[in-house]
């Protein structure tokens, strides 16, 4: 019965958004009582978000290949394409905003969604550590915030938008470093002077 909600509310929200999602609507679609979803769901955000991941998680699986770059590459470009190429980028957007002031939202946003998918990218980046992929004093939450961060950022400051592109970059500039190797940044330096 529970599975029968969380895909009636993720359908919905992946269909049409958040802005029609209701505790009745749901009761209705699902075939499940109200006073069972308020059991199950202190408020329309926590039921909202839940059923989110529910439906989005298959989808944002994090593969596991044995290469790192492939399978960031793999799990961003999934990851921005749910996010502009189906209302789910809106609705995670929404959810973030309103839990800034739903208490109960922003719990379940921490426990449902952002620690879990911190965990996964986690768990990817400690394999990747083992293998030799990431030197081993590097941090591998703050990589999970750089790269994810990142796109967090585009989505929330719609400035520029998350494209492939934009995710190749990410991954490059972060296992490749952006500061010239010692050979290229002596034969720019001789260039230089020789001008």
């Amino acid at each position: 019965m529970r599975a029968d909600v969380l895909r009636t509310v993720g359908e919905l929200l992946l269909g049409e958004g958040s802005a029609d999602l209701t505790f009745e609507r749901v009761s209705r679609q699902a075939g499940v009582s109200k006073t069972t979803l308020y059991k199950w769901w202190p408020s329309k955000g926590a039921l909202a978000l839940d059923g989110y991941f529910h439906v989005v998680e298959e989808t944002l699986a994090f593969p596991d290949t044995g290469d790192v770059r492939a399978d960031l590459i793999s799990q961003l470009h999934a990851f921005g394409k749910l996010m502009t190429a189906t209302p789910g980028g809106r609705v995670l957007t929404e959810l973030i905003g309103q839990s800034q002031t739903d208490g109960d939202l922003s719990v379940a946003f921490r426990r449902l969604y952002s620690s879990r998918r911190r965990r996964l990218a986690g768990e990817r980046l400690q394999r990747a550590q083992e293998l030799g992929q990431i030197r081993p004093e590097v941090d591998v939450q703050i990589i999970v915030d750089q790269l994810w961060g990142a796109v967090y950022h585009r989505l929330l400051i719609p400035d520029e938008p998350v494209t492939d592109h934009f995710v190749d970059g990410l991954v490059s500039n972060l296992l490749d470093g952006v500061a010239p190797t010692p050979r290229t940044a002596e034969g720019d330096r001789r260039q230089r002077l020789s001008r």
